[in-house]
């Protein structure tokens, strides 16, 4: 493994496709100058990568493009969220700073020393949180351009039960998790999601996550962009923590080919 670790990756959909599929948190890969500051040795480490990443959802995203009938653009993280967390603030905004979890974790799933209190954000900032907000703003861009409207789907998961670090856990843990913003989910993209997952299981709204990604330079404003975050409980497809997927993998990829669609034309 060398520092020169591809960050991301922008795979082309169809041109008239307005839809990106977002999968922030699906690897595991760390380059060498980033993990030397992780105090963790390797065992804990594999074991925290098993708890907080959302294994199997880049398989989802690809399965889904491949089967639906306008074939969605897809963003993908390809470092692990232990390296930056794309989708936090990277400034006193994010309330996951409370647990040591903002845009560079400080702490674990289970609350011990991730990094020590010497190792500065600033660096890995800039190194990977900025060119990661810059490349999905310009394919948020790309999809106005195009077809006048983005959507963006994120692809998460998580687990049965609750691990210590959520800060809104106590609620529902349905099969998926359909996390909204006030301002970009649309009732018809959220209809379309739960008409589309409402065949593979139980969903449910913001709880045990709530909110949707929406880079900062059109979240609040332009109303062109629409969001919603795709939760599934990682029970329905894989064995957990950090086990392969079962074939659940397949029926979520075709409801999440469904949402697509929907939402495409």
């Amino acid at each position: 493994m060398t520092d020169d670790l591809r960050s991301f990756d922008v795979l082309p959909g169809a041109g008239h496709s307005p839809v990106i599929l977002h999968v922030p948190h699906s690897a595991r890969e760390i380059p060498p100058s980033v993990r030397a500051d992780i105090v963790l040795g390797d065992d804990e480490l594999a074991r925290e990568l098993d708890h907080i990443t959302d294994a199997h959802t880049a398989q989802i995203a690809e399965a889904a493009a491949g089967a639906a009938g306008v074939v969605p653009w897809r963003f993908v993280n390809r470092l692990s969220r232990l390296v930056v967390d794309p989708e936090r603030f990277p400034d006193e905004r994010e309330e996951m700073r409370a647990v040591g979890m903002g845009a560079v974790y400080t702490r674990t799933t289970h609350g011990a020393v991730l990094r020590s209190g010497n190792v500065e954000a600033g660096p890995l900032v800039q190194r990977y949180f900025l060119p990661y907000a810059r490349a999905m703003t310009q394919a948020v861009a790309d999809r106005l351009a195009a077809t006048g409207r983005a959507v963006i789907i994120d692809v998460h998961s998580y687990p049965r039960a609750r691990l210590p670090y959520e800060l809104h856990g106590e609620g529902p843990r349905p099969p998926v998790c359909l996390g909204t913003d006030s301002f970009h989910t649309s009732p018809g993209l959220l209809d379309a999601a739960r008409q589309a997952f409402g065949d593979v299981g139980e969903t449910g709204l913001d709880s045990p996550f709530k909110g949707a990604y929406v880079p900062l330079e059109f979240y609040g404003t332009d109303p062109r962009v629409e969001a919603l975050m795709v939760e599934i409980r990682r029970d329905t497809y894989m064995t957990e923590p950090g086990g392969p997927a079962g074939p659940g993998l397949g029926r979520l990829a075709a409801a999440l080919a469904r949402v697509v669609d929907a939402v495409s034309g």
